[in-house]
Formats: structure tokens, C-alpha cells, sequence
């Protein structure tokens, strides 16, 4: 059985940083793909960052790139997501997601992954 589970929500001001977990069992990290979705109220669920393969990972654009990574710890079986220079536009409910595939071009698709975590909250104020 695999369990996702995420922490490191929190609310923040402005500018400000926060280390995302995904603590993870049940779950061989490999080839396969891992990410990090969001989802904001009244709005669609979108991918965030991805490893898409072995050492190459994938941002959903130039601003998340910039502020962003995505990391993995194999021998804690925890994927990371550090975001910094936080923006109010960040706010959202942030899910861990892992996948059976290794289907790197589908990254951004919800339905390629298998296992989700129940989400933590990310809340940036002005």
C-alpha cells in the first residue's frame, strides 16, 4: 500500500520561503515520474515541478523555475519542493504526486499519476 504524505504548509508574508515534504512508503523511487501539483480556489489543479526522468526536472514556467526546485532524497523516500520569493499568487493547496509511468511528456497531466497526498495548505499574504 502507498502512502503520500505532505507537510510544510504554512502561511506566510510576501517574499518569504517554505520546504515542501513528501514523505513516502510503499513507493520505489526510480525512473519514474514524481511532481508537485496545486490547486487554488475556483481553480483548476495544475502541475507545479516534476522529475521527469533521472536527474532532469521540469518547471511549469520561467517564474516557478526561477524560485522553485524540486529535489529528491532516495534514501528517505521524501521528495522536496523549496520555494522561495513567494508571491500571493502562490497560494494554493500543494499535492505530491507519483506515477507508475515514466511518460516524461505527460508530466503536467493529472491522470498519468497514481498516488496523491491529501495536500497542505501554502498561503502567501501582501
Amino acid at each position: 500500500q502507498v502512502h503520500v504524505v505532505e507537510s510544510g504548509g504554512d502561511s506566510v508574508q510576501a517574499g518569504g520561503s517554505l520546504r515542501l515534504s513528501c514523505v513516502v512508503s510503499g513507493y520505489t523511487f526510480g525512473r519514474n515520474l514524481m511532481g508537485w501539483f496545486r490547486q487554488a480556489p475556483e481553480k483548476e489543479r495544475e502541475g507545479v515541478a516534476a522529475v521527469i526522468a533521472t536527474g532532469v526536472l521540469a518547471y511549469a514556467s520561467d517564474s516557478v523555475r526561477g524560485r522553485f526546485t524540486i529535489s529528491q532524497d532516495k534514501a528517505k523516500n521524501t521528495l522536496y519542493l523549496q520555494m522561495n520569493s513567494l508571491k500571493p499568487e502562490d497560494t494554493a493547496k500543494y499535492y505530491c504526486a507519483l506515477s507508475n509511468s515514466d511518460r516524461a511528456g505527460r508530466w503536467r497531466e493529472e491522470a498519468e499519476y497514481n498516488y496523491w497526498g491529501q495536500g497542505t495548505q501554502v498561503t502567501v499574504s501582501s
